[in-house]
């Protein structure tokens, strides 16, 4: 009887991004199939958003109730957001050095690009901009507070459920054994959402197929050939921010990066064909305890690290920035360059979970160098593919960032680490 072996989940994407571009090259410009496709990756979008909550809920409550030490997660939440503001402000900053270095809106002819449909992004740029204290970045901390929490569950609103999870985990410490039943319950529920997650993702193979099926009937690889040297750009900078400047602070934390991207292969292969970092939360987390970063760290820093922490985000928009300036003939100044990199910072930390956040917050940050948003509009055509890209970066940058606070905590277990990545 011949033995058929089953393929493994990774090959399974492998092959269903390959016939995604294969099919989707082939009705490229038929978007009437889109409707019947988009669905399939959809529905699994919406399977892991309904469980990012529960998880994050769960693992960050149950943690925080055995550290109990008000002081340890200062410590955590205040190292944490100083890491973030530094890298955050480091990936912009390189943006700006391989923008102007590469160039890639020099020689290129606006009226000759294809231009894209920026109305939506422009609608919800015009809403963010609507603020209650006229600071983005105030609005968000004001924001972190719920005024209900289950209003904060149903909208995956990950800041306040972060912030009540804490709290919360702090009063299951401070009534002592009164609380374990709760933390039973949190324990017993944490492992059925996982096992969850588990079935969920055996579906990913349809949702790649899905996204990368209609990403190229929409756009086309052929959006790729008049914007080459800004995808190349972009694509530079990334793999140069990854293997040295990431590569750097794992080195710092005793590991490589290499061994990082070996952990999360399966997860950066998704994270790409789907370009959302939310559909790997679950599975990073479950992966950052086994490589060695306690749980508490793990479910703390890799949330919110999803709302302040974009590397990837922040690196492409400083380089589109320059992109418009330049396609334009815009000379930017030394000064606007830190103006528009100051402006990208903090507008970037008030715009989390804006949908289409990258280009919102370019568009409502160009104007303050004098630059015309419609630029924008040229470069919708490849933003989706790039995004993909940037959505690597960005759940790379959240892993090395649990993996450096827990080693300057002095709890990283590296021998568990080692001893996890030879069972991969």
């Amino acid at each position: 009887m011949k033995v058929i072996k089953k393929i493994n989940l990774p090959t399974q994407i492998i092959i269903a991004l390959v016939l995604g571009i294969i099919l989707g090259s082939i009705l490229h410009g038929n978007k009437d199939v889109i409707n019947y496709i988009q669905p399939f990756g959809d529905v699994f979008i919406n399977l892991i958003k309904m469980l990012v909550v529960p998880i994050v809920f769960c693992s960050l409550a149950l943690s925080i109730s055995n550290v109990g030490d008000t002081k340890t997660i200062g410590r955590y939440g205040g190292k944490t957001l100083l890491y973030f503001v530094i890298m955050t402000s480091f990936a912009i900053f390189m943006g700006l050095i391989f923008g102007n270095l590469f160039k890639p809106g020099v020689g290129l002819n606006p009226d000759l690009l294809p231009k894209g449909d920026i109305s939506k992004y422009e609608s919800t740029a015009k809403a963010a901009e609507q603020s209650t204290y006229g600071n983005h970045l105030i609005d968000t901390i004001v924001n972190i507070i719920p005024t209900n929490i289950f209003e904060a569950f149903a909208s995956g609103e990950l800041l306040p459920v972060i912030f009540f999870s804490v709290f919360f985990g702090l009063a299951l410490a401070a009534i002592g054994q009164k609380a374990q039943p709760v933390k039973d319950f949190l324990g017993g529920a944490l492992e059925a959402v996982f096992w969850m997650i588990g079935k969920v993702l055996l579906l990913a193979p349809i949702a790649v197929f899905a996204f990368i099926t209609t990403t190229i009937i929409t756009f086309g690889l052929s959006a790729l050939i008049p914007l080459f040297k800004l995808c190349l750009t972009v694509v530079i900078a990334m793999l140069f921010f990854i293997f040295i400047v990431l590569g750097i602070v794992s080195r710092v934390c005793g590991v490589r990066i290499t061994q990082v991207i070996k952990l999360l292969k399966n997860d950066l292969m998704l994270a790409f064909s789907t370009a959302s970092s939310e559909a790997v939360l679950p599975t990073v987390m479950k992966k950052m305890e086994r490589f060695g970063v306690p749980r508490d760290i793990a479910s703390f820093v890799l949330p919110t690290g999803y709302s302040f922490n974009l590397d990837g985000a922040a690196m492409y928009q400083s380089i589109a920035a320059l992109f418009v300036a330049q396609l334009y003939g815009v000379d930017l100044s030394i000064g606007e360059q830190i103006l528009l990199m100051i402006t990208l910072m903090l507008t970037s930390k008030g715009m989390a979970g804006v949908p289409g956040a990258s280009i919102v917050v370019l568009l409502t940050t160009l104007g303050s160098v004098g630059l015309n948003p419609q630029g924008l509009a040229l470069i919708i055509g490849v933003d989706r593919i790039l995004e993909m890209l940037r959505t690597c970066v960005n759940v790379l940058g959240n892993s090395v960032a649990t993996i450096f606070i827990a080693k300057t905590e002095g709890v990283y277990d590296k021998k568990q680490g080692e001893e996890y990545l030879k069972t991969i």
